[in-house]
């Protein structure tokens, strides 16, 4: 209906455009908004308050004008004037109606749009550096990055999702020093554990199966890793130069093949499970990019040296910087420490860089709110490379905070004392994980209600939803119960007796999603779906204990039941953009 009344207007505005009225082009899209106060009829459009001082007209004189060239529309019922030059569009009932055969006709595709055809985008999300389990605060950036490019995917665009592996880094090399002491200690020595070793009960596990395979193999005592700490550190004040001498003494007494064994088999044993857990929350991927690729290509020595090329590095005490004050960011970034390794930002450039030249439209980086500061300083050195850092969108999620009644869960990787989201999952299940974690705006705290979300009642939002479904395929099992049929032909011929309050609620929301689907997809909102299937349950719930369905008169029994298909049909597909199930009973 929006675009038929976009259609009616820009008719109106080429008269004015003919007849000399507007001596410009009018906008390429007109904004044309839902009433909030049926009074004020079922649309309404500010076009004339936006052009009335660029033709020297009022905004009412100017309205009267656009709606005396409006041409005529059987959807179209009246249409006036309010307030300072407000158009108001009153939609003609049968017309409003023809939504229902509409869903039912196009059924899953409903709400489908291809605003995004032709175009490519790189949605990067999760990304959680493989050195434990996902947990609780990780799962809010899955169910959101899942969401969105299910949503991008609906309006048309092609969407390449993709995990970023970082098995490249210091704390990997931390993870490999925390099993290989476990082995030890497994192997039967007493082994001191630095402060920033990883200490949960994963750990052990891969330690284990290290045991199985390599008994003995790997197998050295304390004192050789004493021998070769410097005795001038205490772990305990110095606690980064305790570790990286830890991973020295294991590097060396193991040698390049044995610390490769250990090494893989912590990655290799947690990014498994890594890909279980998220393939179980529904959560999936077209690429693991591994960060070791950076290095393997030498793509962070050529992202060096481009910003180079563009003299936008200076060496300072034996380090690269990047002159990225001069491009907006709030400090220079080292590319390249004094020891020769490049830092995570060097990395960072030449995975961007990358994605940059394969071409895409638009790149999409899903990251932790403690990640707000990396939005400057990645604009930074697009700008110095001369690509366009529109196109690069960074969605900052807050990390979700889980609460056992009152009291707050600490979510600590190295001290292993955190939920995992595996055991959320076991908990809440995943329709309701993924529910609650995309209820709010991602860049806004979430509380998650523990109980809440375990409960069966109205208070829960996805089991409300998820219960209005259940009940509207309890409505066709009762049908064959009652051994009577539903006449869909006879039903949509009938639909004008669709007139009580109930009905045409529910009729104004059928109407809203496609435009919503579209709308929360371009500014990747998903929290909109799942506040307007609250709004369709809360409409139905109240229509169910109001009306009955399986009435004696046929005609009004089915066109009811074309009313609650379409209703089931935008269950069902909201739902599935949400990865939330659809039940069918409960």
């Amino acid at each position: 209906m929006k675009q038929h009344i976009e259609s009616l207007l820009f008719s109106a505005l080429k008269q004015l455009l003919e007849e000399k009225t507007l001596s410009f082009e009018p906008p390429t899209s007109l904004p044309i908004s839902r009433a909030k106060n049926k009074e004020h009829g079922d649309f309404s459009s500010n076009i004339a308050l936006i052009l009335a001082k660029k033709v020297n007209m009022s905004p009412r004189d100017l309205a009267a004008k656009i709606i005396k060239y409006l041409p005529s529309s059987l959807k179209i019922r009246k249409v006036n004037i309010a307030g300072p030059g407000f158009i108001n569009f009153y939609a003609d009932d049968a017309s409003f109606l023809q939504i229902i055969p509409e869903i039912l006709k196009q059924g899953d595709r409903f709400g489908l749009s291809d605003a995004g055809q032709g175009k490519r985008i790189h949605i990067e999300y999760v990304s959680a550096n493989p050195t434990g389990p996902l947990h609780v605060g990780h799962g809010r950036g899955a169910a959101f990055g899942a969401c969105v490019s299910n949503l991008l995917s609906a309006i048309g665009y092609d969407v390449h999702r993709e995990y970023y592996v970082n098995d490249a880094g210091r704390q990997m090399h931390i993870l490999a020093l925390s099993v290989w002491l476990r082995y030890l200690s497994l192997q039967g020595e007493a082994t001191t554990f630095p402060p920033q070793a990883y200490q949960g009960g994963y750990i052990i596990d891969i330690a284990k199966q290290l045991c199985d395979q390599h008994e003995g193999r790997l197998h050295h005592t304390q004192e050789s890793i004493d021998r070769l700490l410097p005795a001038d550190i205490n772990p305990s004040e110095e606690p980064d130069k305790s570790i990286d001498a830890h991973i020295a003494a294991a590097q060396k007494i193991l040698g390049e093949t044995n610390y490769g064994i250990v090494f893989n088999a912590a990655l290799t044993g947690i990014l498994a499970d890594i890909r279980c857990d998220l393939a179980d929350f529904g959560v999936t991927y077209d690429n693991w990019f591994h960060e070791s690729t950076l290095f393997d290509d030498h793509l962070i020595e050529a992202g060096v040296q481009l910003l180079t090329d563009q003299g936008c590095v200076y060496e300072k005490e034996g380090a690269k910087w990047f002159k990225s004050t001069e491009f907006g960011d709030e400090k220079d970034r080292v590319l390249v420490r004094e020891n020769g390794q490049p830092t995570y930002f060097a990395s960072d450039v030449a995975y961007h860089l990358y994605k940059f030249q394969q071409g895409y439209h638009q790149i999409i980086d899903v990251l932790g709110a403690d990640h707000h500061g990396y939005i400057g300083r990645i604009q930074a050195f697009l700008k110095a490379l001369n690509e366009d850092p529109e196109k690069l969108r960074v969605l900052l999620v807050q990390f979700a905070i889980l609460y056992r009644g009152k009291v707050k869960v600490p979510m600590s990787t190295r001290s292993g004392q955190f939920v995992t989201l595996r055991q959320l999952r076991d908990e809440v299940g995943n329709d309701a994980a993924r529910f609650f974690y995309i209820m709010r705006k991602p860049e806004q705290h979430l509380d998650f209600d523990l109980e809440l979300a375990k409960s069966k009642s109205n208070e829960n939002p996805v089991y409300y939803i998820q219960y209005a479904h259940a009940r509207i395929c309890s409505i066709w099992r009762q049908l064959e119960e009652h051994k009577l049929s539903w006449d869909q032909a006879s039903g949509l011929n009938n639909l004008s007796l669709l007139t009580n309050t109930h009905e045409k609620t529910l009729t104004t929301l059928l109407h809203q999603y496609p435009e919503l689907v579209l709308k929360s997809g371009e500014q990747h909102e998903p929290h909109l779906i799942a506040h307007y299937l609250q709004d369709v349950a809360n409409a139905f719930h109240s229509y169910y204990n109001a009306e009955r369905f399986i009435v004696e008169q046929a005609t009004l029994r089915n066109v009811r039941l074309c009313l609650i298909s379409a209703i089931q049909q935008i269950f069902s597909n909201g739902l599935i953009l949400l990865g939330v199930s659809a039940p069918q009973e409960m």
